[in-house]
């Protein structure tokens, strides 16, 4: 009988596990809906100064406009794409390095994992929150940019996929087939490399995801609270303005709601697919056909 291939598995996973089919679905409208825009919307347009102020929506300016001249249309789709890099680069950084601490850690043992694990359970309890706010209120607005936000998310991120990575791994290693390899003479590097990581893939994948969704979080509540690069279109920094020129008493209620409603777009996709991807990497949890 013919095995079904990899894309008709994956549908029929999704089939099964609706909260990932859903996630999935409302992530890739707003990939489209960021794509689309960056091709047909003029990019200038989400700065200041741009267009005509407090604007109500219409058919030229379908989210309107705000009080500093900005089209908030483009505003959402340039805030889109960069809370999108913020999201990966921090949400990356943060997976690598939890991945390589991890391996290092539970494969090798000793003070190696010694030095990892006390290093771990001293800077989890640390409220990751006051840090950021601490380290983002400290620095010159100037200098802050997309890429300072993300390595200000990125700084404590790293301890959650260090200790899971840690964990699974300790299990794996005393799996039969990494003894047959120790056994045939295979070295470490390729024993990690080719034994250990693919069967990982699915947590690492999960871990990413992971993090992608705090890295965005906080970013968010960053800017929300005037902490981000206040110049460019974020979607908390639409927010963070909005509030600070009192939108809905004066009147000017859609300026706030777009980037609400895309910002919890943007989190519940993820969340669900986190959901999603930790179903699939642990087999106790794991819907049968």
């Amino acid at each position: 009988m013919e095995q079904p291939s990899s894309l008709t598995l994956f549908l029929r996973y999704l089939n099964r596990n609706r909260g990932l089919a859903v996630g999935v679905v409302i992530l890739i409208g707003l990939v489209l809906f960021t794509v689309i825009g960056l091709i047909t919307i003029n990019p200038k347009h989400a700065y200041p100064l741009s267009v005509a102020t407090k604007q109500p929506p219409s058919l030229k300016y379908p989210f309107g406009t705000d009080f500093f001249g900005r089209n908030l249309m483009a505003a959402m789709v340039v805030g889109m794409w960069q809370t999108a890099v913020i999201g990966v680069v921090a949400g990356g950084l943060g997976t690598l390095i939890g991945v390589v601490l991890g391996f290092t850690s539970a494969y090798f043992g000793g003070w190696i994992d010694s030095t990892i694990r006390t290093i771990c359970q001293i800077l989890t309890p640390i409220p990751v929150l006051l840090i950021q706010v601490v380290v983002a209120g400290s620095l010159d607005k100037r200098d802050v940019t997309i890429l300072t936000m993300a390595l200000i998310v990125v700084m404590l991120a790293w301890m959650g996929p260090t200790l899971v990575i840690r964990a699974q791994v300790l299990t794996m290693k005393e799996r039969q087939f990494v003894s047959v390899a120790k056994l045939s003479g295979v070295g470490d590097i390729a024993i990690i490399f080719k034994e250990i990581l693919p069967n990982l893939l699915p947590f690492i994948a999960a871990a990413f995801v992971g993090q992608v969704f705090s890295a965005v979080f906080a970013s968010f509540y960053l800017a929300v609270l005037g902490l981000g690069p206040l110049r460019e279109p974020l979607l908390g920094n639409i927010i963070w303005a909005a509030q600070l020129q009192g939108a809905f008493f004066n009147g000017w209620w859609w300026w706030p709601i777009a980037p609400s409603i895309g910002m919890i777009l943007i989190l519940a996709s993820l969340a669900l697919i986190n959901m999603g991807l930790d179903e699939l990497a642990n087999p106790r949890v794991r819907k049968t056909e």
